[in-house]
């Protein structure tokens, strides 16, 4: 057969033969399944530009994202960092950007890793499923880029920004964490609807509409609110999502600025499964990367100078450095990823007696693709590292457990490589992707809408460990500037 390309130049019609030749792979050999794909060539400024903006194609203007462009394109001209190869969106169709500067090899991993690895996971797992609509995000972001821009002109651009640097600093604290409880019945609802047109009614002001006159929100079906009213007699509490309670019970808000805490929710949903999935994400695309650049050699469509191009950029992409390195900046998502997800086809095809003692259910099963599909489908970080991390890893990685205490003068080996160990150092890794662990647990404790208006905040401590107390004041002073009264937080113990 003859070789989708020979040179490390390329133009469309070599990209779109090597899409197709991908495609064939990724659908009917791995049986992927995926978003329809919009491959744009992209040149390194609009890729800095990109970086800027939270990876989005579409983004409203902030001085956050100016300052970051600048910072890395001066990183990046001073040849202190690289560009990455790719940025995809997870959008229907899904968006994968190409950096006009790769080589053909490059381009043809980028697509293999970018359009079909992350793609089949955006589109199948169930974190995506369950909280973004990426058929509806594009005109979402259009829509926020547009209505912010209309508020900056209409009430002035540093009373706009000062509303979003307040909902930035609480965007961690502005997610459901959970599911929501089921609707209320058809007639609990008619009377929601019918107190909020009589609030509504009552509140309504020309001068402050919540829209401008033109931009209208679209529908974002999977973010949407399980409860629309405002009045301080609706307030389920405690609340774990700070923005949400901000944007519908705050009695300083104006119409513009909930519109504006709501967009920011949004956004901040949309990008929390990714927050939980950084292992699985990367190590499903690098795994299908590797598996179709291999099977495109094999069947002769790529020339031997390719695949070891293709190797050397793969090698660096899951080089691991080892503690003691300089390099070293924690465990690498995509070499945890990408050898948990071959440790598990090599459990299916030729698994040791240790591999059927751990996977009973995996070890010898011969069909590798449909236990990494259902792997991708149905777990995040902390579980899969949970249920798959094999011994066999843990040595590749050569883990062992750690105990510090701060009162101890010293470092306390708790987890080595034995039976019990191995079961030790599984769950005390799978902890440290847990991200309700990682961010600060604070709720909405109180908040008294008839008397003084103070806001009481209450912070349940992971493991005795207080806010840091710069950044404390700095965050509850962005709390009251949208509460518009008295904030009071609270420390307690998370038991």
């Amino acid at each position: 057969m003859a070789l989708l390309f020979s040179e490390a130049e390329w133009d469309f019609p070599v990209l779109d033969r090597t899409y197709k030749a991908i495609e064939e792979i990724a659908l009917n050999e791995l049986k992927l399944d995926v978003y329809p794909n919009q491959i744009e060539v992209i040149s390194s400024e609009q890729m800095l530009d990109a970086y800027s903006s939270l990876g989005m194609p579409l983004m409203y203007n902030h001085w956050s994202f100016g300052k970051l462009f600048a910072r890395e394109e001066t990183l990046y001209r001073a040849g202190y960092s690289a560009l990455a190869y790719e940025i995809v969106i997870n959008s229907d169709p899904c968006i994968s950007y190409l950096l006009e500067e790769n080589s053909m090899t490059m381009q043809a991993l980028v697509m293999a890793h970018a359009a079909f690895g992350h793609n089949h996971f955006f589109k199948n797992n169930y974190l995506f499923q369950q909280w973004t609509n990426a058929g509806g995000i594009l005109d979402y972001l259009a829509f926020a880029k547009k209505y912010i821009s209309a508020c900056e002109e209409r009430y002035g651009r540093d009373e706009v920004e000062s509303v979003l640097d307040c909902a930035h600093a609480i965007m961690d604290q502005g997610v459901f964490r959970y599911r929501r409880p089921p609707r209320p019945s058809a007639e609990r609802m008619a009377e929601k609807q019918r107190r909020r047109a009589e609030y509504e009614e009552e509140a309504y002001n020309e001068l402050w509409r919540t829209l401008p006159v033109g931009v209208e929100p679209p529908v974002l079906a999977a973010s949407a609110d399980p409860d629309d009213a405002l009045s301080g007699a609706d307030m389920k509490l405690p609340e774990e999502n700070l923005l949400y309670f901000l944007e519908k019970h705050s009695p300083a808000l104006k119409p513009w600025q909930r519109e504006t805490l709501r967009i920011v929710r949004n956004l901040a949903q949309y990008f929390y499964p990714q927050r939980q999935t950084k292992v699985m994400n990367e190590g499903c695309a690098t795994f299908v990367h590797f598996t179709i650049m291999n099977r495109l050699f094999d069947h002769g469509l790529i020339s031997e100078s390719a695949i070891f191009e293709f190797l050397h950029s793969h090698t660096s992409v899951i080089f691991q450095p080892d503690f003691d390195d300089r390099r070293y900046n924690g465990i690498n998502p995509y070499a945890l990823g990408y050898a948990m997800m071959s440790d598990i086809r090599r459990i299916c095809e030729s698994p040791s007696d240790e591999d059927r003692d751990w996977f009973p259910g995996l070890a010898g099963s011969g069909d590798w693709m449909g236990a990494l599909r259902n792997a991708w489908a149905n777990y995040r970080d902390e579980s899969f590292i949970e249920q798959f991390l094999s011994p066999k890893v843990m040595r590749d990685f050569r883990l062992f457990g750690l105990h510090d205490h701060a009162d101890d003068p010293a470092y306390k080996v708790s987890a080595i490589h034995n039976e019990t160990g191995y079961r030790a150092l599984r769950t005390a890794l799978a902890r440290q992707y847990d991200v309700g662990a990682a961010d600060a647990n604070i709720q909405v404790a109180g908040a008294n809408l008839k008397g003084d208006r103070k806001l009481l905040l209450e912070h349940r401590m992971h493991r005795g460990i207080p806010l840091n107390s710069a950044t404390r004041a700095t965050v509850l002073a962005h709390i009251e500037r949208l509460w518009g009264h008295d904030v009071e937080l609270r420390e307690t113990e998370g038991d």
